[in-house]
């Protein structure tokens, strides 16, 4: 009977989702993409300059260094509870057009389907079977870079995601939808210091459920005091990531420093800043980096805190509590390996997420 309220639950939350039009809609979307942004406290609407930034800024992919880029991240979300994959590849078009590819999944595998545990009053085993959760996205990019002034140190870079969703539970639910991301980017043209924006879900991202449950399986939900869930449509409302940049030189040490603001727009959420109608989550990273003369090795560490929130003592005081990361990258002339540890602050579960992402340049890019 555990694992029939174990499934039961599940069902329930995802019916509560797909019924509801406010908060907490496709958040598997803003989970991260990429260890270097991983490790520095997920920023990176301002500093993203790679094949990574189909996620972070599509405005960034135009800064992109090689004529084709390819990335894939691995992330053992919750020590291996769900696994999260992210596949993007940038392509060169001309001197500053670039487009894009991206797709991702979110899964959670092998749950066990308990609704025919229990047949005439007889239990049996081998009729559990397993199935999955999984969520999905195919995102097409494109981003440009242009120079307002010809006698300007600065260049803005503007892009935009053109993104599908589909989810889907087992047999018993599936969703499809569609949004739009735009970005903005502006930093001066040896990259000192950088500002960006990136608006998701900018026209409202929907997504259309349908649930397919037999007699039967109904039947077992409501003798069990579960939800029986019906077809709706769910509504993302528009969040947007901004923030600035500095990087700082010296010979072969290099350190950048960056500080984001997740704002989002479905209502209060405990977050460090919070209305009835916004919430915002700070972000802070850092990057520190050391480079050969040759610049084709490079050696990074990284650190950051996010999702900063009020907590409830067991005094009755409230503090706050933060998520910090840290996360180590090696670049080897085109290729960059980069491996980031976040969710040990989240306290004392040791539920550990480890990232580990790779990023491959072909054909040095001409400026």
């Amino acid at each position: 009977m555990r694992l029939l309220g174990l499934l039961g639950m599940l069902i329930y939350v995802f019916s509560l989702s797909a019924q509801s039009s406010r908060k907490y809609v496709n958040e598997f979307m803003y989970v991260g993409a990429g260890a270097r942004q991983f490790g520095m406290g997920k920023t990176g609407a301002a500093s993203t300059s790679d094949v990574y930034s189909t996620y972070w800024n599509p405005a960034g992919l135009a800064e992109q260094s090689d004529k084709i880029q390819v990335g894939f991240m691995h992330n053992f979300y919750f020590q291996n509870i769900a696994n999260f994959d992210y596949l993007t590849l940038g392509i060169q078009a001309s001197k500053n057009k670039v487009f894009g590819f991206s797709m991702l999944r979110f899964g959670v595998d092998g749950i066990l389907n308990t609704l025919d545990l229990i047949r005439n009053g007889e239990i049996n085993y081998d009729r559990v079977t397993t199935f999955s959760a999984a969520d999905y996205a195919f995102m097409g990019s494109y981003a440009q870079q242009t120079r307002p002034v010809r006698s300007s140190n600065t260049l803005v870079s503007w892009g935009g995601n053109v993104k599908i969703i589909h989810r889907k539970v087992g047999e018993f639910a599936t969703a499809w939808g569609f949004g739009l991301d735009a970005g903005f980017k502006i930093r001066d043209y040896k990259g000192k210091w950088g500002f960006g924006v990136n608006a998701r879900d900018i026209t409202t991202t929907f997504n259309s459920w349908n649930f397919t449950f037999t007699n039967n399986q109904k039947d077992i939900l409501f003798l069990t005091g579960n939800t029986i869930p019906k077809n709706s449509l769910e509504l993302a409302l528009p969040r947007f990531s901004t923030g600035g940049f500095y990087r700082f030189n010296r010979n072969k040490f290099e350190l950048l420093g960056e500080a984001n603001l997740e704002i989002t727009t479905d209502g209060e959420r405990n977050t460090l800043i919070k209305t009835g109608l916004i919430s915002a989550d700070p972000r802070l990273g850092i990057e520190a980096g050391i480079k050969e003369e040759t610049k084709k090795f490079r050696l990074m560490v990284r650190a950051g805190v996010s999702q900063f929130q009020r907590e409830t003592r067991s005094n009755g005081s409230y503090g706050i509590t933060m998520q910090p990361s840290t996360g180590i990258g090696v670049e080897i002339d085109r290729l960059r390996l980069d491996y980031a540890l976040a969710g040990f602050g989240a306290s004392g579960t040791g539920l550990y997420s480890n990232v580990i992402s790779l990023n491959i340049g072909i054909n040095k890019r001409n400026e």
